[in-house]
């Protein structure tokens, strides 16, 4: 088989990161392998030829997306173009439904193979989709492990494959050359605050989030830091005023606990092991139609996997600076508190884990190999 052509699509930052994972997964599995699509820098990096970057496809909520559609309408239709114009050989989306899901139609029409990775959320919100996967994808990679029950019973070939967290987590830098680095005592507990990936979210939660912080601090001597993300703009990180880190691993693996913006942060922090306070914030009108479509006990990953509150999660207006505080206190110190989460943290941890002798990235790239072989003895 020649090398293959792979459309790789990922439109937000934990996307971006996973699908550079997967790439080089693909890499070693079908070498020569000629990759093109939507990503960010780090699959950019891994030689992602970019039709479109994080700077414009990482928006969020309801109200927000909306203005944003005359772009996105312009961005399908050209995808389209390029399938027909490219022909690839096998589609490979990963997560980001709005505009994946009409991608896995637009490669079905055209009679290309899609595999799914990271699906849709179908157990929380718009379970129609579930029969769309169906119809459009060959197979579904899945992150999270109640997740193949769901999907399955809907008629989706789906498999669970493991976090690809639990192989993406960095090897941390020591406590005393990373507060070296910040210029932080090493002596003192870190409290880590983690306001989002995507400029709405820092603008919505930074203020608040470093007050809390703030608040917190002031009676256990814990020294805030910021972890910022790549692809948000320095500026947006002043008003916080406090050191600033884009290395999550090593900021979490050394932190006493961590405020963190519901997403794939908290479960960066459950495989850390860092004790946690969720929340989140967003347009009324967002959260107005959220509350009205969204059908779940949780918002936050970690309770949904362990079907639980292992950690406090704060909406809206419950996430105040006040609030918040009174929850990191409880972290900062020893007790219950703190031990019941570390326990309940522990238990998600385990379940995020592959299950065979492949990490997630290496299983995905094999079912992009099958799909191929499939699609060339046909």
């Amino acid at each position: 088989m020649s090398a293959p052509s792979i459309l790789i699509a990922a439109g937000e930052a934990s996307g971006d990161m996973h699908g550079a994972a997967l790439v080089r997964a693909l890499r070693r599995r079908l070498p020569g392998v000629r990759l093109w699509g939507l990503g960010g820098p780090r699959m950019s990096s891994e030689g992602v030829e970019l039709l479109a970057g994080l700077d414009r496809l990482a928006v969020m909520g309801f109200a927000e997306v909306a203005r944003h559609l005359p772009y996105f309408f312009f961005l399908m239709r050209r995808l389209r173009r390029e399938l027909v114009e490219r022909r690839p050989d096998l589609i490979i989306l990963i997560d980001y439904p709005g505009l994946n899901m009409r991608l896995a139609r637009a490669a079905r029409a055209v009679g290309v193979p899609v595999l799914y990775y990271v699906a849709p959320q179908v157990w929380a919100w718009k379970r129609r989709r579930a029969r769309d996967l169906a119809r459009t994808a060959d197979r579904v990679a899945v992150i999270l492990p109640f997740e193949p029950d769901v999907l399955r019973s809907a008629g989706v070939r789906a498999e669970f494959v493991g976090h690809p967290l639990m192989e993406e987590r960095a090897r941390p830098l020591g406590r005393e050359e990373f507060c070296a680095d910040l210029g932080l005592d090493p002596g003192r507990p870190l409290l880590a605050i983690f306001p989002g990936s995507r400029r709405q979210e820092v603008s919505r939660h930074l203020e608040t989030f470093a007050m809390a912080a703030t608040m917190a601090a002031a009676d256990s001597d814990a020294q805030t830091v910021v972890a910022q993300a790549a692809g948000v703009d320095d500026s947006q990180f002043e008003p916080a005023d406090a050191p600033r880190t884009r290395d999550a691993w090593t900021l979490l693996s050394h932190a006493r606990a961590a405020l963190i913006k519901s997403g794939t942060g908290t479960l960066q922090a459950a495989i850390a092991g860092t004790p946690m306070v969720v929340a989140y914030r967003t347009s009324a009108a967002t959260f107005a139609l959220a509350r009205r479509l969204v059908r779940v006990p949780h918002v936050s990953l970690v309770n949904l996997i362990a079907d639980s509150e292992v950690v406090p999660e704060f909406l809206q207006e419950r996430a105040d600076p006040a609030t918040l505080a009174d929850a990191l206190r409880a972290l900062l110190r020893d007790g219950p508190t703190r031990s019941d989460m570390l326990a309940g943290l522990a238990l998600v941890r385990a379940s995020l884990a592959a299950p065979g002798p492949l990490t997630p990235s290496e299983r995905v790239a094999e079912m992009a190999a099958e799909l191929l072989q499939a699609a060339a003895s046909s």
